[in-house]
């Protein structure tokens, strides 16, 4: 690489390359959204490139679109897919039961439909993304721009009654104006401090006018597979109930990552 990588970024890219390893020549596969996505989709990318594979990824966003036709992904949508045999995305917290949240990218209702039309979803993180509880990164909240500070309001007193440590939220914003998802909505990030009950958050959240969906994934991820800075990979299997744990060396020298990175 060209440059040494930082301990948090050879976590995600062992993380990464681990999960590339699963994906077959032919497959449909949900590609996810942020940092540690980015280094799925490089890691694709070298296997396109160093052995023929060929497969068709649907994106969770414009951005990962870009990334992956420019590494050589054949790109296609979920309606033309139809149904995926794998998703592979990141998490902003996941416990220990592979709930998640996920949205820090802001592309978590993408995120959530392309997981949930999979026959598998794996998510990839570093070891410091598992909590013992969700709710310490704000839960992302998608919502339409009509009405939004109402829409805010009501979440904010619907918390009263919730099992939560805080009932702050934030119009996420993009320097000067508020940030807009691919959809053309806003995101609202509730900082709850930790979450008591998060299926009854995910399905309250969604009964309320004005918002479109919420970052919380439960009984969506199958799969968790976390890295380690001294290239230690961990894969838990949550419908198996096994974990295993191997290692990737992380080599020197120039290639495709050294222009990833927060």
């Amino acid at each position: 690489m060209t440059t040494e990588l930082s301990p948090i970024d050879k976590a995600k890219y062992v993380a990464a390359k681990r999960a590339a390893g699963f994906v077959d020549k032919g497959m449909r596969v949900g590609l996810g959204t942020g940092s540690t996505a980015a280094w799925l989709v490089r890691c694709l990318g070298e296997r396109v490139k160093d052995e023929g594979l060929r497969f068709r990824g649907v994106p969770t966003s414009t951005r990962t679109a870009e990334l992956a036709k420019s590494v050589g992904i054949d790109v296609i949508t979920l309606d033309e897919a139809r149904w995926l045999d794998v998703t592979i995305d990141g998490a902003d917290e996941f416990d220990g039961e592979l709930n998640l949240i996920k949205g820090g990218g802001g592309a978590l209702l993408q995120e959530k439909i392309v997981a949930t039309a999979s026959d598998q979803m794996i998510v990839i993180a570093d070891a410091a993304k598992e909590v013992e509880t969700l709710g310490a990164f704000p839960l992302p909240v998608e919502v339409i721009p009509f009405g939004w500070q109402t829409t805010q309001a009501l979440i904010e007193e619907m918390l009263i009654s919730m099992d939560v440590m805080g009932r702050n939220s934030a119009l996420r914003m993009n320097g000067e104006t508020p940030f807009i998802t691919d959809e053309g909505n806003y995101i609202l990030d509730l900082n709850l401090g930790r979450i008591g009950d998060a299926r009854q958050m995910a399905m309250v959240l969604n009964q309320m006018p004005g918002v479109v969906e919420n970052g919380i994934f439960v009984d969506i991820c199958d799969t968790v597979i976390i890295g380690f800075s001294d290239g230690r990979v961990e894969t838990r299997d949550i419908n198996e109930g096994s974990v295993s744990e191997d290692r990737i060396d992380v080599e020197d020298g120039d290639n495709l990552f050294s222009d990833l990175g927060d």
